[in-house]
């Protein structure tokens, strides 16, 4: 559609937001006893609740005409038809192809990609079972134990978040490991709780050149030689690549290489090779139905109105708070300790993908785009940031995941968990008025001096929205769908704030400067001449200090 609907569409939005100034969600609760039924999506298990948002029919319906007049359909199209929608790379962004089980043809640059897709899976497969089974063994012919992914960014955000949040899934023989951080401490003190004879290492580098998981690598290789000697290196190493030549000279085995697309970005890999340490861990069948959990997601994404689909309606509900109302971040509280690394997983989804002010067509984004995304378990963040949240001078909107029943953990428990999820919902709606407070402190025989002295700081605001995601348990099938449904509410947003989702060049200014940095600090006698006075202060302080 043109620029002029567009504007439009924004333009009914903002005369609209107007009308919420004296409206609260607690008094659409109060005037529709039905509002859940109303504002609600159901999957399969897979409940998603909006209703606790300052939203109405008319909300909805103006933020339905924003997705129309930014052409969301078609632009949603584009993507499935694998038309390269990540416009700077020229490439498509086809991640919806690695779960494709039904292998119905997708196609990129005119080529059905999915036999090629399939192959790799049944690759990856028959090498995860080999290793889960001991079919394939370490130098010294026992069992691996241990498996250790190098990565960095979505080659380690992906598998580990999956690991931990599916660790109940993973064989009792094994344990994952995830390695990222340049800095030796990740390495070290990794390989000082497991042990090298029964380790195996999976190098995730697409190039083989990244420069924090190749450090690793290199370190992983020395140590394996060094304790086990050189023969055994090509048992112990894995690869996740396509730079075949430097994988040989690596001494990784031909047959122990697996390979990804172009047109899949780091951070929609772990349906991929990249996901390999998670396929081991967790095996093929569990592997699969991960697979099948985005794939539900994918029919429901392009098939749903945009009325009822869910990722959707997640997206506009964050661009109504982000341009609308001014909201700069956005909560991400799963109810499940398992599930600690989801809210960063999700940082590098929604802020890689979408923190770019430029559009399209090259011109400055007149609106804010992404929010920081954040957060923690409940009920450890309840401890800890939501008094901020609570009474706070900041709204932040919150997702609350919770599954119906505990995953091999005690029912009691969950109860207790589960009820804590549902309150702390109701409790940011709701609030407290200072009436309510004020009628507390009385029945406790307060003096009406005391009751007003401590009033304010017992007031709760409430009208902080909130959505909430039910699902029957947290199985690799529900975590896919999940992983899954943030995937297309990042590119819905993208699509609206017109921006490439699918590109990351903010990555990539630092890594070359740390190139060129890297000899001049690790040698003294290089010079700092030229680099600002900040930087060569600190290079210089380091040296007095006897480092290099």
């Amino acid at each position: 559609m043109s620029g002029s609907e567009i504007a439009k569409a924004w333009a009914a939005l903002e005369a609209h937001r107007q009308s919420w100034c004296a409206r609260t969600i607690a008094d659409l609760f109060a005037a529709d006893p039905h509002r859940f039924d109303r504002f609600h999506v159901r999957l399969d298990d897979l409940l998603f609740d909006f209703s606790k948002h300052r939203l109405d029919d008319e909300t909805l319906g103006l933020l339905i005409d924003l997705a129309r007049a930014a052409n969301v359909e078609a632009r949603r199209a584009a993507l499935f038809a694998g038309e390269p929608v990540n416009v700077t790379e020229h490439r498509p962004a086809l991640h919806m192809a690695l779960r494709n089980l039904s292998g119905a043809p997708m196609f990129a640059g005119g080529r059905d990609v999915m036999p090629d897709v399939l192959a790799e899976l049944r690759k990856i497969f028959e090498f995860a079972e080999a290793v889960r089974n001991g079919e394939i063994t370490a130098a010294n012919g026992q069992r691996f134990t241990d498996i250790v992914n190098f990565g960095i960014g979505g080659s380690d955000l992906g598998p580990a978040m999956a690991g931990r949040a599916l660790s109940p899934f993973i064989a009792d023989h094994l344990s994952l490991h995830f390695v990222a951080n340049v800095d030796g401490a990740d390495f070290a003190d990794t390989m000082r709780r497991i042990p090298v004879e029964t380790t195996l290492f999976v190098v995730c580098s697409k190039t083989f050149t990244t420069i924090e998981t190749m450090t690793n690598a290199e370190t992983a290789r020395k140590f394996v030689a060094s304790r086990l000697g050189e023969a055994a290196v090509p048992d112990h190493f894995c690869a996740v690549s396509t730079q075949l030549d430097k994988i040989a000279a690596f001494g990784i085995k031909s047959d122990r290489v697996f390979g990804f697309w172009d047109w899949v970005g780091g951070r929609y890999s772990i349906w991929s090779a990249i996901g390999l340490s998670l396929a081991i861990g967790i095996g093929k069948d569990n592997f699969e139905e991960f697979l099948r959990g985005g794939e539900d997601i994918d029919k429901h994404f392009a098939a749903a109105p945009l009325e009822r689909n869910i990722p959707v309606l997640m997206a506009l509900l964050g661009v109504w708070y982000r341009n609308l109302w001014g909201y700069a971040t956005h909560a991400v509280i799963p109810y499940d300790q398992r599930m600690a690394r989801f809210s960063a997983y999700l940082q590098q989804l929604d802020m890689e993908s979408n923190g770019k002010t430029a559009t399209l067509d090259g011109a400055r984004t007149g609106r804010a785009t992404a929010p920081v995304i954040w957060g923690e378990p409940g009920t450890n963040g309840q401890h800890a940031f939501f008094q901020l949240l609570h009474q706070g001078t900041e709204i932040v909107p919150i997702d609350f995941l919770i599954a119906a029943e505990p995953t091999a953990a005690d029912e009691k428990h969950h109860e207790l968990l589960f009820a804590n999820c549902l309150a702390q919902s109701q409790a940011f709606m709701l609030g407290r008025s200072i009436d309510e407070v004020a009628a507390r402190l009385e029945a406790q025989k307060m003096s009406p001096e005391a009751i007003a002295a401590l009033a304010p700081h017992r007031l709760f605001e409430g009208n902080r929205p909130s959505s909430t995601f039910l699902y029957q348990r947290l199985t690799p099938r529900a975590l896919g769908r999940l992983i899954a449904l943030y995937e297309h509410k990042v590119f819905v947003q993208g699509v609206i704030w017109n921006v490439n989702s699918y590109d990351q060049w903010g990555v990539e200014l630092g890594k070359e400067l740390a190139v060129k940095l890297t000899p001049i600090v690790a040698d003294a006698d290089l010079s700092t001449t030229g680099l600002d006075s900040s930087t060569a202060g600190l290079i210089e302080a380091r040296r007095r200090l006897g480092v290099a």
